[in-house]
């Protein structure tokens, strides 16, 4: 349908925008800082001048309402810690000293104190900083940096909403902090919490704010009655407070279901749905509720997390709709544009018919305010958007590029057995400690080690013609051999060759793989300064020759222990890359799956006995209700199989995941089949090994003794006490030690003495296991 002009004024709003800058300012400021090149005056100036430059972008398309709060040097949910005084007692005294310090020593730690343990952000690749609370957590509100930012903006003539992450959402996200009982629930402190934030309200409105929103994406997961009794008690008392703006609660990546009568009952002036993907039901949901009556709706119909372009029509059409069930409709991207690159026409080497498909968050604010524009106004005055939009969609409904028909009717043929190893693990563990010959307890890294400044000039050496293939390929192979030396010398058991040759983990695989595109300046933030690259799966995915069986052969001959070859898993191309949203994600995987296991199958014919594939994006994929998580573990776990089953008995094959919730996927983690799983453990205290544990888990794993996410380096006695803990939960003959991640964001001098520890730790609980036998 086309809408009528909506009665009141329309306006264009977003809830976030990516951080970086074009060129990636805010990451070389801040690393900049931290070695001591820049200051932290000029810190802040290059941060005010990004938020500055992405207020204009915003105004200057059409965004009538610009949100302040989002701007982040590390994370969001961290700068929420610092807003409610939730600072751990162990870094009380850095943040005291210098405030600024103190919140990157939360960050990152330091050679003497620990950081926040990191996971994902609900089902995205970007990783937030978990709260840690206890029953003696004394909330004080420090709302300085919401303030700052909302005056900022105010001083430009902006109209501007702070954002903040919601009191639920907040709570629910945090962990019980060290010492504190497993089982405290820190919702419990939702009454000590609520005053706070109506505090940090009551600032922002004296500031200037209008409107506040509050984020509680965590609605929109499962919650039990006495979570939903939270919520609607914690919106009673926030709404119902006389100093305050007026609030917009915001939910997006799914439905809310349950929540959603809870939240349009509250007496807050508005609410934020996402309108995209699964989370399109909220239409039928708000209408089965009756609607927003008296509200504002702010209506996320431009998908936030993709980079495909929306369609008018079809966007057009549910605001229509929805302008009968609230007093006012706004038009929004579904999320922060946080998940997303800066800007699509700055891809001058894509295809410029699939360039025209593209739309990153410049795009992605001007289809927010072509939908406000013409909801407001009528459909008249945006003919010419709708037309070139029609195009486009029609490009690429039609394309050749998006099907190949060798590679369904492969596809088509896949079967059961296809997704079956010859034998079981009982057999295959026999198998593979004779061929392996293995110590007890045997060391090894997930892959990657340091990517140096050497490194990154050689391969720019390459594009600029500096230097030729030939030149070029020297170097990485005397990287690779330098590698492998430094593990021998440590003693490691089995051996990775680096990946010096790899720019990162599924752009290495994409550029190789027909129907991907790779970008080269489509960053996205995956935690503090590390910004990962998605490819753009585009069409259908076929492997044109090997990818990875030199350099894996080429390492094996320079040493006679074993040598991991090392893959990226079909679940992790796809999380890491922006998916077709034209099929579904487990034909897609398939796709994947297959190509992949040409690969596997190429190494083992070339001599690899070890091959490991990672999936550290199982967990964070899963569907965030769970009567959808059955359907996708099913192709997830199905698709790992099918690359890894073509192996004879003796090939172990390993994993890899990181940084998630393991408890909630355990029963997957099994069905994988996998020989040996590697898994985040260091920050979670070995969390896992007992989840593993009490599953019954029958493989071998390494939960990891060394938190590579942090700068400071693990002593021995620090490593083998965890390593004791995973020994609590897992038999020494099925327990490998590792570190938690691939070493690629590391520097050699600590890459070096935290390995050499980790191999010391090993050795003295071996002997510690030999003497408790003898």
């Amino acid at each position: 349908m086309t809408p009528k002009p909506a009665a009141a004024a329309v306006r264009a709003t977003l809830y976030g925008y990516p951080r970086q800058g074009r060129n990636r300012e805010l990451k070389k400021a801040v690393e900049g800082y931290w070695k001591g090149r820049v200051t932290a005056d000029a810190l802040r100036q290059a941060a005010a001048d990004l938020r500055r430059a992405n207020w204009r972008q915003l105004t200057d398309v059409g965004v009538h309402e610009v949100p302040t709060g989002d701007f982040s040097y590390y994370d969001h949910v961290l700068d929420t810690s610092v807003m409610v005084g939730a600072v751990p007692a162990r870094h009380r005294a850095a943040v005291a000293a210098d405030a600024l310090d103190g919140y990157f020593a939360m960050a990152r730690g330091t050679q003497d104190v620990a950081p926040l343990e990191m996971t994902k952000w609900f089902d995205t690749n970007y990783h937030y900083l978990v709260p840690e609370l206890g029953p003696d957590t004394v909330f004080t509100a420090d709302s300085a940096k919401q303030v700052a930012e909302l005056t900022e903006a105010l001083a430009l003539g902006h109209t501007a909403r702070p954002v903040l992450v919601g009191p639920l959402t907040y709570l629910l996200l945090a962990k019980p902090a060290p010492g504190v009982a497993a089982d405290f629930e820190p919702l419990t402190l939702l009454d000590r919490l609520l005053p706070v934030y109506a505090q940090v309200l009551a600032e922002l409105r004296a500031a200037g704010a209008e409107w506040v929103q509050l984020d509680e994406p965590a609605l929109v997961q499962e919650r039990t009655p006495a979570e939903l009794n939270a919520a609607a008690r914690a919106y009673r008392d926030l709404g119902g407070a006389t100093d305050r703006p007026r609030l917009l609660v915001a939910s997006y990546f799914d439905r809310l279901g349950d929540a959603l009568q809870v939240l349009a009952a509250a007496p807050v002036e508005g609410l934020a749905l996402d309108f995209t993907g699964a989370a399109a039901a909220n239409l039928d949901d708000l209408a089965a509720v009756g609607g927003l009556p008296g509200k504002r709706l702010v209506a996320g119909v431009v998908d936030g997390r993709n980079i495909w372009i929306n369609d008018y029509q079809k966007s057009l059409a549910t605001l229509g709709t929805l302008l009968g069930l609230a007093d006012r409709v706004d038009v929004a991207a579904s999320c922060s544009l946080l998940h997303v690159p800066l800007d699509a026409t700055a891809e001058r080497d894509v295809d410029p018919q699939i360039r025209r498909w593209l739309s990153f968050a410049r795009q992605k604010s001007t289809e927010v305010a072509t939908l406000a524009r013409g909801l407001a106004q009528g459909t008249d005055v945006i003919t010419a958007e709708l037309a070139a939009n029609r195009a486009d969609l029609a490009s690429r409904a039609g394309s050749a590029i998006t099907r190949d028909p060798a590679v369904r009717a492969r596809t088509s043929a896949v079967s059961d057995a296809d997704g079956r190893r010859s034998q079981g693990y009982a057999e295959r563990s026999a198998a593979q400690r004779a061929h392996l010959a293995l110590p007890v307890l045997p060391t090894t890294t997930i892959g990657s080690f340091p990517q140096t400044d050497e490194l990154r000039a050689a391969r720019a050496d390459l594009r600029a013609g500096r230097i030729d293939a030939a030149g070029y390929e020297e170097r990485i192979r005397g990287e690779i051999r330098e590698v492998l030396s430094f593990q021998e010398k440590t003693g490691i058991d089995v051996l990775v060759h680096g990946e010096p040759e790899r720019n990162d983990m599924v752009q290495y695989f994409a550029e190789q793989l027909t129907g991907y595109v790779a970008t080269r300046h489509g960053w996205v933030q995956s935690y503090g300064t590390r910004y990962v690259r998605p490819p753009v799966l585009a069409g259908d995915i076929s492997r044109p020759g090997p990818m990875t069986v030199r350099w894996t052969t080429y390492a094996q001959t320079q040493t006679s222990k074993p040598v991991k070859g090392m893959l990226t898993g079909p679940v992790t191309m796809l999380a890491w890359s922006f998916v077709r949203d034209d099929q579904p994600l487990g034909d897609t995987a398939r796709q994947v799956a297959l190509a992949l296991r040409d690969e596997v199958n190429d190494l083992e014919a070339a001599g690899t006995s070890v091959i490991q594939v990672d999936e550290p994006a199982l967990r964070e994929t899963l569907p965030l209700r769970a009567a959808d998580h059955a359907a996708y573990l099913a192709w997830a776990t199905e698709s790992f199989r099918l690359t890894t089953s073509g192996v004879r008995p003796d090939t172990q094959i390993h994993t890899h995941m990181c940084y998630a919730e393991f408890g909630d996927i355990v029963q997957a983690i099994d069905d994988l089949d996998a020989d040996v799983i590697s898994l985040e453990a260091a920050r979670s205290h070995m969390q896992v090994a007992g989840e593993l544990a009490a599953h019954g888990y029958p493989r071998e794993a390494g939960p990891g003794v060394w938190d590579i996410h942090s700068p400071r380096v693990p002593g021995t006695e620090e490593a083998a006490s965890l390593l004791r803990k995973g020994l609590e939960a897992i038999p020494a003959e099925r327990l490998w030690v590792n570190p938690d991640c691939g070493l690629k964001t590391r520097g050699w001098t600590e890459t070096r003495a935290s390995l050499e520890n980790l191999v010391a730790a090993a050795r003295e609980v071996r002997a510690e296991l030999t003497a408790d036998n003898g």
